[in-house]
């Protein structure tokens, strides 16, 4: 009986995030850079470095792609090999949330932090994905889980030091798949957790020296071998990129005043919501809790903190705080089905407010796409996005049925809760997310990547198999690495695209641009290209070889 929940959360989580996970391309940048990478491993047979365009690439370790190479091997270099890793995190997360909450809190809590996770839409919607966040905040919150465990044995005569190594072995990890950015929360929730307990939560000494030796020995093992390999240049580089991406605008956009928490409280819904209950009394029951929880209030707060400075904003950036949003949310969730914990009138309404919003968001998005013509006056002055409303997309009023189910899932969640009935509102609502969420990445999202890169990465397809070289022009992109299959041999010599439009290229030349960069391109360049055809807002142009 003990491992039956277990049991189910694994299968359950398998099911929804291994199923269709290769029925769409990848999408640019993230997704199709990272499986680009793990190809060019393979093609290359040097699993040491990361590569892009089989040049070094610094801005990543290697350990997500160490992941996707072994995905590859199994089941061939496509899109579900590329997405299969962050569905078994998926897997992984949901079964260490429940174990890890039964053990803080009982069964029931483990339960309800599990299904209050996979029923967030961000957190749900990474694990169908091939971007690295997913395993770099699963072994980042490892790290401070397992830190947890080592202070709670404070008063303790003799410490294990179990805990305390397994803490830096997975921040190590953190850093080896996504970078230094997993140290410094780590070290920012600690020292959090010291000023929240006033001063109390120092270690001696030694412990801080074993946790660093274990951390550098983790860290070293790729970063040691590197510098032993090629010298310093590398690592350099990604230092140096690491301080551009938090000082400057280095993806093009900085976002606006309140951008972090608005993703947060939007795209965390409804656990981001549940965070701000009010306790009436005592607190839950569990030895850890005090610790633990403290540390989550922390490790939110950092998390916070450093993407609010970072001046690049992108989604997934800030996604780290999933896992305290999440044990917050379900703290004050169980809170309120003991009635220790108050989800006061204005978090209720705005629960009804974000739920209707993204209800109709998914009602509204089948309407529009059967009505495709309902969007051009708005898009007027943007020519790309406009050509884009061309592609031949099939939606139909049907698929508006699910939004509408979503929206009544919505009300009757709302009315059970204001009349105190939480178990019955979130059992109608998580579920409804959970649903909703699988209907938009199994059928909506598909139909939404035709209108946007489709084209693009079915011309690359097409002229994969022909000795030739292929890139966008104009506008940055990875797919033609990733779709044109990119071999050493066809490699573009240079990142200039000068090269490809002015060079005396030794093989036929497939250019793509977008149709608001044809203008600029043909008038520099127009006596040497062939335009072949115009779809869904790209132009695909042709050099013939000199020689």
């Amino acid at each position: 009986m003990r491992y039956r929940i277990p049991i189910i959360i694994i299968l359950v989580s398998a099911f929804l995030f291994l199923h269709s996970l290769g029925t769409v391309n990848l999408f640019d940048w993230d997704e199709i850079n990272f499986a680009e990478s793990a190809r060019e491993m393979i093609v290359s047979g040097d699993y040491m470095r990361v590569q892009i365009n089989f040049e070094p690439f610094w801005e990543k370790p290697p350990v997500f792609f160490w992941m996707q190479v072994v995905s590859m091997k199994i089941f061939g270099i496509n899109e579900f090999a590329a997405r299969i890793p962050n569905a078994v995190c998926g897997i992984l997360t949901l079964l260490s949330l429940f174990l890890i909450g039964r053990r803080l809190h009982g069964e029931r809590f483990g339960i309800w932090w599990s299904l209050l996770y996979a029923g967030s839409f961000l957190p749900h919607l990474y694990f169908k994905s091939g971007i690295i966040d997913p395993w770099f905040n699963f072994f980042t919150f490892l790290g401070i889980a397992f830190l947890a465990d080592f202070l709670r044995q404070a008063d303790a005569d003799r410490l294990r030091i179990g805990p305390l190594a397994l803490s830096a072995i997975f921040i190590g990890l953190a850093v080896l798949t996504k970078g230094p950015v997993a140290l410094l929360l780590f070290m920012l929730t600690y020292a959090g957790y010291i000023i929240m307990n006033r001063g109390r939560g120092w270690l001696a000494f030694r412990y801080y020296l074993i946790w660093a030796g274990v951390f550098a020995a983790i860290v070293l093992a790729w970063f040691g071998l590197e510098i032993w390999q090629h010298g310093w240049w590398f690592v350099e580089e990604f230092i140096v990129y690491q301080i551009r991406l938090a000082r400057t605008q280095d993806a093009g956009f900085a976002g606006f005043p309140g951008y972090t928490y608005v993703v947060l409280l939007v795209g965390c819904f409804p656990a981001s919501v549940l965070i701000f209950g009010r306790r009436r009394h005592v607190a839950l029951d569990g030895s850890g809790d005090n610790v633990f929880r403290r540390l989550m209030v922390c490790a939110l707060m950092a998390t916070v903190l450093v993407f609010s400075l970072v001046r690049t904003k992108v989604l997934h950036y800030s996604s780290f705080a999933y896992f305290p949003i999440g044990y917050l949310g379900a703290y004050s969730l169980i809170g309120a089905l003991d009635g220790s914990v108050q989800i006061r009138k204005w978090q209720q309404w705005l629960i009804l407010f974000i739920g209707l919003g993204w209800g109709v968001t998914f009602t509204l998005l089948p309407l529009i796409g059967t009505h495709i013509d309902w969007l051009k006056p708005f898009l007027a002055r943007d020519k790309f996005a406009t050509a884009n409303l061309q592609a031949d997309v099939t939606w139909g009023h049907a698929w508006m049925l699910p939004g509408l189910i979503f929206l009544l899932a919505v009300v009757v969640a709302f009315v059970r809760m204001r009349r105190e009935r939480f178990r019955e509102a979130f059992l109608w609502l998580l579920p409804a997310c959970i649903g909703m969420l699988q209907v938009v990445m199994t059928f909506f999202v598909p139909k939404i990547e035709m209108y946007s890169q489709h084209a693009a990465i079915e011309f690359f397809k097409s002229v994969s198999h022909e000795d030739a070289y292929a890139e966008t022009v104009g506008y940055k992109s990875y797919a033609p690495y990733y779709y044109f299959t990119v071999m050493p041999g066809n490699r573009k010599e240079t990142k200039d695209e000068q090269w490809l439009l002015t060079a005396d290229v030794d093989k036929p030349t497939y250019l793509v641009c977008r149709v608001d960069k044809k203008d600029r391109i043909l008038a520099e360049h127009g006596a040497r290209l062939e335009i072949l055809y115009e779809k869904n807002g790209y132009v695909f142009m042709r050099r013939k070889p000199l020689r």
